[in-house]
């Protein structure tokens, strides 16, 4: 066999092989087409969660909506029970004097508003937290604490201080309606 039969045949080969693979090319492109097209589309991940964020499923919807109520309520029933006038605390116009002594027997404020007199403060709750509410009319009033018997003239709450023979008094200035 010479080189130029040789040559001839590995032709005629290739040419038959790649004839088949022409066919079963194009048939492999029609099918793969058909396939892509039956699929639905792949969306990024970024896009399926906007469209989730954006439009959330009813029941997605009805539980944060449920949250929403439930939170609420707690709350208010929060501010009910611990809120003013909540748990033995009444609500009652005036000012109200409060000092924290729990280990005191007992407690009283004095001040310009009563002529220096006790005026004698309740721990109603047992917490050791001793109050009144006293009805005092607009202006500036000075006012201590006395804690067993002790001068206590300087509340953490007041608007000032001032110190007149030797001690502190606190000051408050209680405003109009």
């Amino acid at each position: 066999m010479r080189y130029e039969e040789l040559d001839e045949l590995l032709r005629e080969s290739l040419q038959e092989e790649r004839a088949e693979a022409r066919a079963l090319l194009e048939g492999m492109e029609r099918s793969v087409t058909v396939e892509l097209a039956s699929r639905p589309s792949a969306k990024p991940a970024w896009r399926r969660w906007w469209g989730i964020l954006r439009r959330p499923p009813l029941a997605m919807r009805s539980a944060v909506a449920a949250g929403i109520v439930l939170a609420l309520v707690v709350g208010f029933l929060a501010g009910r029970m611990w809120g003013p006038g909540g748990l033995g605390l009444e609500r009652t116009a005036g000012t109200m004097f409060a000092v924290a002594a729990p280990q005191a027997d007992s407690v009283a404020v004095m001040g310009d508003f009563s002529a220096w007199e006790p005026v004698h403060l309740e721990d109603r709750v047992g917490d050791g937290v001793w109050t009144a509410v006293i009805e005092l009319p607009p202006g500036r009033y000075e006012y201590a604490f006395l804690v067993d018997g002790r001068w206590v003239g300087q509340d953490p709450v007041a608007d000032e201080y001032v110190r007149s023979f030797g001690e502190y008094a606190s000051v408050r200035y209680v405003e109009g309606d």
